[in-house]
């Protein structure tokens, strides 16, 4: 099985933690150049130290911008992007807040839709040239569940994931021609920083402790535990490979079997 990402370069979104950051670790075990884009500098050049490298011309680089900052977001993936073509794209961005969808203000759905559909229609544009000249491409979407089963108390989170995937299905058949495909990951419950905003959230919202909402969360998981995120990443890695070549428009599910839908 071929899982060697050697030669290729990668621009993995969000990549200066949770998800994000542990898949970037597996494509660069795989031999991938690596790029980590996200707001935070300081975070960034932490998360850039932890890559590893497995061979001597290996290297990594770090793209500090806001994905809500569209004119700046384009002009420096494009930069990037024309120094050294980019074939793996992650598009990995953190969920809008909590609470049900009848309630959301305007603004909630507008922030989420700019900063998660637009953001990433943005980046594709700025990276698609390099993959078609290559004959190689690979985006993988990290979003969520929600896409099969939407989530209590998630309502503009449900609905932008949904048009994420359908985004993300359209562009399969659009581009599977140019040898690139498009698949979802949807992480079930994952030990991150969202996860535990969902708990503070659920907190605040019933009295109930964090503890109690977790054993709640978990009851529903038939592998009875919390995702590690490098559970998450491995699958990223994998749909990154050569191996998952025909591989194309699909939402995975790696959620612990808490999905009940097929």
């Amino acid at each position: 099985m071929n899982l060697d990402l050697s030669g290729k370069h990668a621009l993995v979104c969000g990549g200066s933690q949770g998800i994000g950051h542990a898949a970037a670790i597996e494509l660069a075990k795989l031999g991938a150049d690596v790029t980590l884009l996200a707001r935070s500098r300081d975070a960034l050049e932490r998360a850039l130290a932890a890559l590893p490298r497995v061979h001597a011309t290996q290297t990594h680089a770090t793209l500090a911008v806001d994905m809500n900052e569209h004119a700046d977001l384009r002009a420096k993936v494009e930069m990037a992007a024309t120094t050294r073509a980019v074939q793996i794209l992650v598009n990995n961005t953190g969920g809008p807040p909590g609470g049900p969808a009848h309630t959301a203000a305007l603004d909630d759905f507008r922030i989420a839709f700019n900063q998660h559909i637009m953001a990433a229609q943005i980046v594709l544009q700025a990276v698609l040239s390099g993959m078609q000249t290559a004959g190689y491409g690979r985006i993988i979407n990290v979003i969520s569940t929600s896409v099969k089963e939407p989530i209590r108390n998630l309502g503009v989170s449900n609905t932008i994931r949904g048009a994420m995937a359908s985004w993300a299905k359209t562009l399969a058949t659009e581009l599977g021609p140019s040898g690139i495909t498009v698949n979802n990951v949807l992480p079930g419950y994952t030990k991150t920083a969202r996860l535990d905003q969902i708990l503070a959230d659920r907190s605040k919202a019933t009295g109930k402790s964090e503890g109690e909402i977790a054993k709640t969360m978990l009851a529903t998981v038939p592998l009875g535990r919390f995702a590690e995120s490098a559970e998450i990443a491995a699958v990223i890695a994998f749909l990154a490979t050569p191996a998952a070549g025909y591989v194309n428009g699909i939402n995975v599910p790696v959620d612990g079997g808490r999905t009940l839908s097929l």
